[in-house]
């Protein structure tokens, strides 16, 4: 292990300048987990979905639904039949979500994928167990729809609760809470007061 270690460290030369870009790289990450507002994701606040803009729409569309006083992004889109399934269904949606979205390659249309497609279909059911039970469409899942052996709930009731959004266009000026600045109070007000200084 001691070996290793050696193995590893630097030479005496580049010590310091190793030690110097590890901290950049370590204080770089700690700014991007800031203000990608990443601890955000462990909460089902609705507005965590608008941290990335691409979603206004359907945050706009779900703000003026039926569904937003008994259900939020979450409770639809994510697993609710364990605290395990739930928060691996989060960290790999989430994942991918952040990935596509940093490297700009989102669709200008967004669909669900078939992972999502399976979760929305059971919460569907989890929640309006009561309204279906007596038709027999409880056992239709993501699976059996893909398999023409049924319907998703959204192939009949596809405006809820995002009605007719397809893509980022379809409601430019939609209206959502504006997002806080990621950048610290010291050098906001640093930055209006040299503002300031260069009006006047």
């Amino acid at each position: 292990m001691k070996k290793l270690f050696l193995f590893l460290l630097p030479p005496p030369k580049w010590r310091t300048a190793a030690v110097i870009v590890t901290g950049i790289i370590v204080g770089m990450g700690f700014f991007v987990f800031h203000i990608s507002k990443a601890t955000s994701y462990l909460s089902d606040e609705p507005t965590t979905c608008i941290n990335c803009h691409v979603m206004y729409p359907q945050y706009a569309s779900w703000m003026h639904s039926s569904h937003r006083e008994w259900a939020t992004c979450n409770d639809c889109h994510v697993p609710q039949d364990n605290i395990f399934r739930t928060y691996y269904f989060k960290a790999s949606d989430g994942a991918r979500h952040a990935s596509i979205f940093t490297a700009r390659a989102e669709p200008q249309v967004i669909l669900i994928k078939q992972a999502g497609e399976n979760v929305v279909q059971e919460n569907c059911k989890r929640c309006h167990q009561d309204l279906i039970d007596m038709v027999q469409l409880t056992e239709h899942t993501g699976r059996t729809a893909r398999n023409g052996e049924g319907r998703f709930c959204w192939d009949c009731h596809s405006e809820v609760p995002h009605g007719t959004v397809q893509s980022l266009s379809s409601a430019p000026y939609s209206l959502v809470p504006r997002m806080p600045s990621v950048l610290p109070d010291w050098l906001s007000t640093y930055l209006k007061s040299k503002k300031d200084s260069i009006t006047n």
